[in-house]
C-alpha cells in the first residue's frame, strides 16, 4: 500500500485548533527526512563496519553526561535539522531537544525530539537506533512518530486515531498496517525489554531489578533504544518494556505509540526529565495486571537516584 500522507503546516500556535492526525503527519516527515539524513551520514563519518575506523578525530563523538554516554556529530545535524524543519511547518511551537535543549515549560504545543535514540549502536554500527519526533499539548503526547533508521520502518500514532507502521524496507514496495500488542495472556511467558543509564550506582540497581524479575519473565532483551522497545511493545516483538531515567525525548513518541496499540503504559509526570530515576513501564493488556503486580512486588515502580 502507497502512501498518502503530506505535512501540514500551520501559523496558528492554539492547540485547540490542531488535530493529533496532522500534528501525526508533521512527526511522520521530520522524523523520516532526519533519519535518511542519518543512514546516509554514518558511513561517511563511522565507516562500513564499527566507529573505530573514523571516530578518532576528536569532533565526530564526545562524551556528554558521562564517559560512556556519547553524542556524535551526526545527532547534533540530525537534531538541527529536525530543529529547521518544525520553524517552517510549526513556526509557533516550543521545541524541546536532546542535544540543544529548549523549552522545559508545558504549557501549549511543544516538539520532543531525540535525533539519535541508541548513540552508542550507531556509534558501532549495530542496527538498532531510531529518530523520535513527538507533538505534546500540556505536556501530553498527542501525536508522534519513531523511525527505526537501519530497518526503514516508521511507527506513528495520533491520539484516539490508533498506532501504524510503514515498512520501506521491502523490494516489492512499501508495506503498512496497524500496530497491536501481542494477545498474550500470560506473565510468566513475557519477552520483557529493558534499558541501563549511563551512572554506575544506578546500573547496579537496575541489575539487581533484573536479577529479581528474570525468574517470573520468559527471557530479557537488551536492544539499546527505548522509543524502539516501545514500538516493538506495540508490534507484538516483545510484550513489555520498562526502564528507569528516561528524559521525554527517550518516551514522547513511543509510549504514545505504544498507547495506541493497546498497551498499559506507565510515565513520569510531565516535564520529569529522568533526574527523579521514575520509570517507564509499557506491558501488552493481557498481562498487565499479573506483570504489573510482580513489578510492584520487587520494587520497580521505585524511583532510583
Amino acid at each position: 500500500m502507497r502512501r498518502t500522507d503530506s505535512p501540514t503546516s500551520s501559523s496558528d500556535p492554539t492547540p485547540a485548533s490542531v488535530a493529533p492526525a496532522d500534528l501525526r503527519r508533521v512527526a511522520v516527515t521530520i522524523a523520516e527526512a532526519a533519519a535518511e539524513h542519518v543512514r546516509s551520514r554514518r558511513p561517511e563519518v563511522f565507516g562500513v563496519m564499527g566507529a573505530e575506523l573514523r571516530a578518532d578525530d576528536g569532533q565526530s563523538v564526545r562524551a556528554k553526561s558521562t564517559p560512556t554516554d556519547p553524542v556524535t556529530v551526526v545527532d547534533t545535524e540530525a537534531e538541527q535539522l529536525i530543529r529547521a524543519r518544525l520553524s517552517e511547518l510549526r513556526p509557533h511551537d516550543a521545541i524541546l531537544g536532546e542535544e540543544g535543549g529548549g523549552a522545559h515549560g508545558v504549557a501549549g504545543i511543544r516538539w520532543v525530539v531525540d535525533p539519535i535514540d541508541g548513540t552508542v549502536n550507531f556509534l558501532y554500527g549495530i542496527p538498532a537506533y531510531s529518530v523520535s519526533v513527538a507533538a505534546q499539548i500540556d505536556g501530553v503526547s498527542v501525536a508522534g512518530a519513531v523511525v527505526d533508521v537501519a530497518a526503514r520502518v516508521t511507527y506513528s500514532a495520533a491520539a484516539g486515531d490508533g498506532a501504524r507502521f510503514v515498512d520501506s524496507s521491502s523490494p516489492d514496495g512499501v508495506v503498512e498496517g496497524a500496530l497491536s500488542c501481542n494477545p498474550i495472556t500470560d506473565a510468566s511467558s513475557t519477552l520483557l525489554a529493558t534499558g541501563f543509564g549511563y551512572d554506575a550506582e544506578r546500573r547496579r540497581a537496575q541489575g539487581r531489578l533484573i536479577g529479581e524479575l528474570l525468574p517470573h519473565v520468559r527471557d530479557i532483551r537488551r536492544v539499546g533504544s527505548a522509543a524502539l522497545d516501545l514500538c516493538m511493545v506495540a508490534s507484538g516483538r516483545v510484550d513489555a518494556h520498562f526502564e528507569h531515567g528516561l528524559n521525554p525525548w527517550d518516551w514522547a513518541a513511543g509510549a504514545l505509540i505504544a498507547i495506541e496499540a493497546g498497551a498499559r503504559v506507565h510515565v513520569p509526570g510531565p516535564d520529569v526529565r529522568g533526574a527523579s530515576g521514575e520509570v517507564v513501564v509499557a506491558m501488552a493488556p493481557g498481562i498487565a495486571d499479573d506483570l504489573d503486580a510482580v513489578m510492584r512486588s520487587v520494587g520497580v515502580y521505585t524511583p532510583i537516584p
